[in-house]
């Protein structure tokens, strides 16, 4: 499927006359996909979980944030796939417009996609995504380790994303939003929207 129509969603919802988000005009790959998380504070306080498949970033809203505790089984619930200059978006999406309010770039980095079949043969990360189960390795600024997003049924299409247990034991949640800071600029949400307001 080419970019532009994986994008239609993503633009269909945004004038980007008013936003300052990335119309998407085609970011180089690299050599290893990418992730990001990002706070958002928009309607509701939540986590933007995304991962780089292909030429987009595969996004998912995540309310409480990813954990590195694996005790904790975080809700996923999937959004429209982004460009892949999001990864460097922060700032304010103007009130009235899809997702009105403050983004910062809480974590980022590269992925190491892990998911295999039942023989041990990996598996396309985009096929695996297809059918509701990935796993991934994550290096990042904050987080690190390998993850899992799962696919479950109960209504809507939800998805559980959740530490993989082993390596060092951590049993850290997901941080304060209002006090996290950013691993782009250091800034913090308030910060952010105060100097775009330029006060």
């Amino acid at each position: 499927m080419a970019e532009r129509d994986r994008l239609r969603d993503y633009r269909g919802k945004r004038d980007f006359d008013r936003t300052g988000e990335p119309r998407g005009r085609g970011a180089p790959a690299g050599d290893r996909p990418r992730f990001v998380v990002q706070i958002h504070d928009a309607s509701t306080m939540h986590f933007d979980f995304r991962l780089q498949v292909d030429d987009v970033l595969k996004s998912w809203s995540v309310p409480k944030g990813p954990s590195a505790d694996p005790k904790d089984k975080r809700l996923a619930v999937p959004t429209e796939d982004h460009p892949l200059e999001y990864e460097e978006f922060e700032g304010v999406i103007p009130r009235g417009e899809y997702g009105g309010g403050t983004v910062i770039v809480w974590d980022h980095g590269t992925y190491e996609p892990l998911s295999h079949d039942r023989a041990g043969r990996p598996v396309d990360f985009a096929r695996s995504l297809e059918r509701g189960h990935a796993t991934f390795r994550l290096s990042g600024t904050k987080l690190h380790g390998a993850y899992a997003l799962t696919r479950f049924r109960g209504g809507e299409e939800a998805w559980l994303l959740v530490k993989r247990a082993g390596g060092p034991a951590r049993t850290r949640g997901a941080p304060d939003p209002r006090r996290a800071r950013s691993a782009k600029s250091g800034r913090t949400l308030a910060q952010v929207a105060s100097e775009a307001a330029g006060e």
